[in-house]
């Protein structure tokens, strides 16, 4: 059986008295795209930074390609690591900052296909970094993380900043390290993102996991919104999902699979102007997780 490219077993991280990851349990299969999705603040950059080795587990226990990354940080190495909010040398050239990165992480980056992401992300390399926007400065962490070909990726909103196109790039490149082999831990507050990449998907929320499984389980759980103009709210929709109705305004939050009733029903009534949406992923954490998660993780994924 394969060694899993992550494995988080019961780890713990508190500053003073504020718990940031409580008792997580994480597994990224070798080869997978797993999305590590929660709202700003559930402890997921805290567990990346466990992940490579800045922080030590207070409890449990964390092994990256099989290896602890505090007790053998030369795994670190077959490690691409995209922050997400990096700090780069304002006074050094985007060309600069790569061969400063590859002397740093000892391993030698792939110089075409650094040069075919230059040109993929549309980044200026002579440029110096202090003349770089926030996007481009997300292209260059992306570009050095990607050209030395890693065994494993961990990326921190990875598209933060980045237009539509660039995303888009994105999308392309981590494909690409995957069928090469390589496992990728995509972290991102971004449903949408993580619907369109991850083969599976762990959900956090308050530094527990409250969901772990493939990305079809996040499809089923994904609220919709659908908003209309209406004279009335249809007697038919009672108890259909979370209705809200002033002055001839209807919305309602439902699950995916309400949607196509809950149309033909407003359709009937004599809805105009319907327009349906998928819902934000904080709004679909307040509809299945509102309540303080206190079971365990496999409980929360029934």
């Amino acid at each position: 059986m394969n060694t899993p490219a992550v494995q988080v077993q019961n780890l713990s991280l508190s500053f003073g008295s504020f718990t940031a990851v409580n008792g997580l349990s994480l597994t990224v299969e070798q080869g997978s795209i797993h999305g590590f999705l929660g709202p700003n603040g559930a402890g997921k950059s805290t567990t990346i930074r466990a992940l490579i080795g800045v922080l030590k587990p207070q409890t449990g226990s964390v092994a990256i390609l099989g290896q602890d990354p505090v007790a053998h940080p030369d795994v670190l190495r077959r490690v691409g690591y995209v922050p997400g909010d990096a700090t780069l040398w304002d006074n050094l050239t985007g060309a600069e900052v790569f061969r400063a990165l590859e002397s740093l992480r000892k391993t030698p980056s792939n110089r075409a296909l650094e040069n075919e992401l230059i040109d993929a992300f549309q980044l200026d390399p002579s440029k110096k970094i202090r003349e770089y926007s926030t996007g481009n400065r997300r292209k260059v962490s992306l570009i050095a993380a990607l050209s030395h070909e890693p065994e494993l990726l961990i990326v921190d909103e990875p598209t933060a900043g980045l237009d539509p196109i660039m995303e888009q790039v994105f999308v392309t490149y981590v494909r690409k390290a995957r069928t090469n082999g390589a496992s990728v831990l995509l972290s991102s507050h971004i449903l949408s993102e993580v619907e369109q990449l991850c083969d599976y998907v762990t959900v956090l929320k308050e530094g527990r996991a409250v969901a772990s499984n493939e990305v079809s389980y996040l499809r089923k759980i994904s609220a919709h919104r659908i908003t209309a103009t209406i004279p009335a709210v249809p007697q038919h929709l009672a108890g259909r999902g979370e209705v809200d109705f002033d002055a001839g305004h209807l919305s309602i939050t439902c699950d995916a699979s309400e949607v196509p009733d809950i149309l033909r029903i407003i359709i009937d009534a004599g809805g105009q102007d319907i327009i349906s949406t998928a819902a934000s992923l904080e709004e679909i954490f307040l509809r299945h997780y509102g309540e303080t998660v206190s079971g365990s993780e496999s409980k929360a994924s029934q």
